[in-house]
């Protein structure tokens, strides 16, 4: 079992944290287009309630797997010569950005809201009862918009996978299988 990296193929760990995070993610989009669908019922107060302590989560996943590539930076797969690899490595870059920011918002905004937050229990800040403005407003303005954009580059992603097996016929996606 290759754990780390190699120049042909991800390891263990880089492929379980994409295949899980993307499952995770799978979850936040499926209970934001339910709520968007279907509106209040209990399947979407379910969901929707989950969706603050899973974000949470998929944060520190984040981190681990920001530290991992550190980790691993110079063993990973490179990216292709030219265009192509160049703009491989913008869709990456802006990817791994948005899994960043945009729960660092839905942090922000939490905090700001001077409520307590503990994630499956797991106390993160207290409550301090009073709001701070200039916390709540980035993530209000941002962090669902930010998302969808996310969610049109997971897709981007996606097809870019699809071209990679069906029209270059190449082992791109090998490296992450």
């Amino acid at each position: 079992m290759q754990w780390f990296d190699s120049r042909t193929r991800y390891g263990v760990v880089s492929r379980t944290l994409h295949w899980g995070m993307a499952l995770i993610f799978a979850w936040q989009f499926t209970g934001m287009a339910v709520k968007l669908i279907v509106g209040r019922a209990p399947l979407t107060a379910f969901l929707v309630g989950t969706h603050q302590p899973v974000g949470a989560l998929l944060f520190l996943l984040m981190v681990v797997r920001l530290l991992w590539a550190l980790v691993n930076w110079q063993h990973r797969p490179l990216y292709e010569a030219g265009t192509t690899g160049r703009l491989a490595f913008a869709g990456h870059l802006a990817l791994y950005a948005l899994m960043v920011i945009i729960p660092t918002l839905g942090l922000l905004r939490r905090y700001g809201e001077g409520e307590g937050f503990a994630p499956f229990g797991v106390p993160l800040f207290s409550a301090r009862g009073t709001e701070i403005s200039w916390m709540i407003q980035p993530a209000e303005l941002l962090h669902q918009p930010l998302a969808w954009t996310f969610f049109v580059l997971i897709l981007g992603h996606i097809a870019m996978v699809l071209v990679h097996r069906f029209h270059w016929r190449d082992d791109t996606l090998k490296k992450m299988a």
